[in-house]
Formats: C-alpha cells, sequence, structure tokens
C-alpha cells in the first residue's frame, strides 16, 4: 500500500487515539461549528510523511512517538516555510545492528563501485529529463554517463550538472541553481526536501544507517547515506517542477504549489523494467543496496526516466 503524505499549513492541534492520527481545528471567531466538523482522523499505518509547516501547531508526544514507530517521516518548517527538520525512528529495522555493521565494513572499492553507478544513473536521467524539457536528445550528456569511472574520480557529475542547469529551463536561459535562491529554486528545494525525506524513511526502514554514506561525509550532515541514493531520482523532482513553470513562470512557494509538489511520493517511475510509484520504487533501491553490502549483489537497483 502506498503510504500518505499530510500537510499542515494551519493551526491545528494533533493528537493519538487508538492508532489514528486526530486533527483538531481552532474555533474561528464568529464561526458556528460542532466537533465533528473541526475534528479529522486518519490511520497511523497509512501515513508516510508528515509536513509541519505552522508555528501554531501543538503535536503531542504520544502521537509523535506513534509516527516513528509506524517509521513514518515527520518534516519541520521554518519560518520561511522551507523544510529545516527530519524526524525519523532510531530503531526501523529488527536486524539494524547487523546492517550497522555490513555499512561499517564495506570496503573502499565496493562503495566507489557504488557511487559509480549512482552517478551513472543520475547522468543518465538527467539526460531523459533535458530531452523531455527541451524536446532534444543531448548526446554529451549521454557521453559522459557512460564515461564515469569506479568513484566517479574525473567528476563527471560536477560536469554533467554544470551544463543540466543551463539547460533545463529553456524559457529561463539565465537559470543558476541556488540552495538559498527563491522561485524555480525554492521549488526544486523543497521538492528535494521531501525526496530526501522519503529516501532516509526507506533507508532506515532497510535497517541502514543514513548518516553513514558511501561518498558524501560532511561531519555535520545526519542523511549523508540519504543524499548518495536520492541523487537518481532528483530529475524526478526536476521534472514535476519543470511541469508546474510550464503552466506558472513565476510560481513561488505557495500553498497551491506545495499541494502540487506533495505528489512526488506518487510519481511514477520505471524500477527494473516495472512502473511503481516513487515512494515504493525508493524501497526497492534501498533493500537492493543491502544486499550490494551483504555481497549477495554488486548492483543498486535505480530508476530509469
Amino acid at each position: 500500500m502506498i503510504k500518505r503524505t499530510l500537510y499542515f499549513g494551519n493551526p491545528a492541534y494533533l493528537s493519538l487515539k487508538l492508532k489514528q492520527l486526530v486533527v483538531r481545528l481552532p474555533q474561528i471567531d464568529g464561526e458556528q461549528k460542532d466537533e465533528k466538523e473541526l475534528t479529522r482522523t486518519v490511520p497511523i499505518e497509512d501515513l508516510g510523511v508528515i509536513i509541519l509547516d505552522h508555528k501554531q501547531i501543538t503535536v503531542t508526544q504520544a502521537l509523535l512517538a506513534e509516527l516513528l514507530d509506524n517509521n513514518c517521516a515527520v518534516i519541520t518548517c521554518d519560518s520561511r516555510q522551507l523544510p529545516t527538520g527530519l524526524f525519523l525512528p532510531l530503531a526501523g529495522n529488527s536486524v539494524q545492528n547487523e546492517r550497522f555493521r555490513l555499512q561499517l565494513d564495506a570496503s573502499l572499492p565496493l562503495k566507489k563501485q557504488l557511487w559509480q553507478q549512482t552517478i551513472e544513473s543520475k547522468i543518465r536521467n538527467q539526460a531523459a529529463m533535458l530531452a523531455y524539457s527541451t524536446g532534444e536528445v543531448h548526446k554529451n550528456m549521454l557521453k559522459w554517463s557512460e564515461s564515469v569511472r569506479s568513484g566517479d574520480v574525473d567528476n563527471m557529475e560536477a560536469r554533467a550538472a554544470v551544463y543540466y542547469w543551463k539547460t533545463v529551463f529553456p524559457e529561463n536561459p539565465y537559470f543558476v541553481r541556488d540552495h538559498e535562491g527563491g522561485g524555480a529554486n525554492a521549488l526544486l528545494n523543497y521538492g528535494y526536501a521531501i525526496l530526501r525525506a522519503i529516501v532516509a524513511r526507506a533507508l532506515v526502514a532497510s535497517g541502514l544507517l543514513p548518516t553513514l554514506g558511501i561518498h558524501h561525509h560532511n561531519r555535520y550532515n545526519a542523511y549523508c547515506l540519504a543524499d548518495d541514493i536520492m541523487e537518481p531520482y532528483r530529475p524526478y523532482v526536476d521534472k514535476m517542477v519543470c511541469d508546474i513553470l510550464k503552466e506558472e513562470p513565476d510560481a513561488e512557494i505557495t500553498t497551491s504549489i506545495k499541494i502540487k509538489l506533495l505528489n512526488i511520493p506518487v510519481m511514477e517511475v520505471c524500477l527494473g523494467g516495472r512502473r511503481s510509484p516513487l515512494m515504493v520504487a525508493v524501497s526497492h533501491t534501498a533493500s537492493s543496496l543491502v544486499k550490494c553490502f551483504r555481497g549477495e549483489n554488486r548492483k543498486v537497483l535505480y530508476p530509469e526516466m
């Protein structure tokens, strides 16, 4: 079953009752509504991601514990309404200790090979995204994807990124990727934050430690492995942002735009020749990574655009 993503952008009181998320909305001055109209319930087991985007949202400890116990990722937003925090369970799998040790013991050659596969897949999907947005085949991107060596020692990822971001939005030839920018950058940042939560959640469910990356190793980053594994999935977020900008060239982060971006978990992707929602595909990718750490397989299962 595909887990649901819930977004809360207004004042609300969130609590737990009988394994249900109970949403109580505040009474608005002058409005006369009964308790049923102000209360909604959702089964906890149906939830995969929750986004809290208002300073007047109250969450009970009992609810938070139950959400984490069911491996639901909880995202909090800052004053700019951008995701800033992510809650995940400490124990997401019954054999977590064993899989942590597999990660710790992974050889450097294996991690370099896994990173090579990750970047190959990312650049191929970026090439497919460029074909979608520009209507042209970009052979240089395909060539670069085939030229990635173990550990990406030639930094093909950066070379492809420079070309990709100059080309991906034909209507905006002066676009510059900015992690703190507005407009298209803000949409991308919001979408990537949702994607990161989905990937981190899948890694935890597979018993892996999202902090211990195969390539990213920033000492201040708690989700290095999530940042590694999400790379080939980024072009799917880019595609959604591209579609939004075609309809609204000057789109900013508004409630209506956020609602569109909340469809990222259910985007259709092709994985191993089969089509499935992105959230399901990410779980398969995480499972395939476990098999690589075990030595049962040498290839991570990534999507193809």
